[in-house]
């Protein structure tokens, strides 16, 4: 697939979440299915591009229903002097590279204990790494997400370098969706 060929623009109306969590505000967009069509995949993915003109690289998070939503950060608001409720133009592109994730800090503690496990996750894709990480981070429960970890570890450790039985767009099992909007 060509860089150029995901590209979309489109417009959408700049929603609020009515549970924002957290100290900062944000916004977000729920994608056209036809642009999210056009990505190499259907979950997190990364995109540079636009809003009304305004620059930006960010990672895209499945929906649940084989697209993707965006996610505006308050610096990007502001510097944009954007709104909720806008409509906003956007344009987008996925990256050349997915660039490498950040690894949570209680997955790195245990990879750092489980040499076997850091080896096969060292020799792993991005995309693979990605897809580990948002497995894990994607426990509703702490209890969930540490056995996650314990699981994801023992695999690893054994020379799985996918996570199996992780559908990474939530189509299947549900597990994502966009923000409800505060409208």
């Amino acid at each position: 697939m060509n860089q150029s060929d995901t590209k979309s623009q489109f417009k959408e109306k700049l929603c609020k979440p009515a549970t924002p969590g957290g100290d900062t505000q944000w916004a977000f967009v729920v994608l056209p299915k036809s642009a999210s069509a056009k990505l190499p995949r259907r979950g997190r993915t990364t995109v540079k591009g636009s809003v009304n003109g305004h620059s930006f690289q960010a990672t895209l998070e499945p929906d649940g229903q084989l697209s993707h939503w965006l996610r505006l950060n308050e610096e990007l608001l502001e510097t944009a002097g954007l709104n909720t409720g806008d409509i906003v133009s956007i344009e987008i592109m996925a990256v050349e590279a997915e660039p490498e994730p950040e690894i949570p800090a209680d997955l790195h503690e245990a990879l750092q204990a489980a040499p076997e496990a850091r080896a096969v996750w060292d020799n792993t894709t991005t995309i693979a790494r990605l897809d580990w990480i948002h497995w894990i981070t994607s426990a509703r429960q702490s209890k969930t997400r540490i056995k996650r970890i314990i699981n994801a570890c023992d695999m690893l450790a054994s020379g799985k370098s996918r996570v199996c039985c992780f559908d990474p767009s939530g189509y299947y099992s549900k597990a994502f969706s966009a923000p409800k909007p505060a409208d």
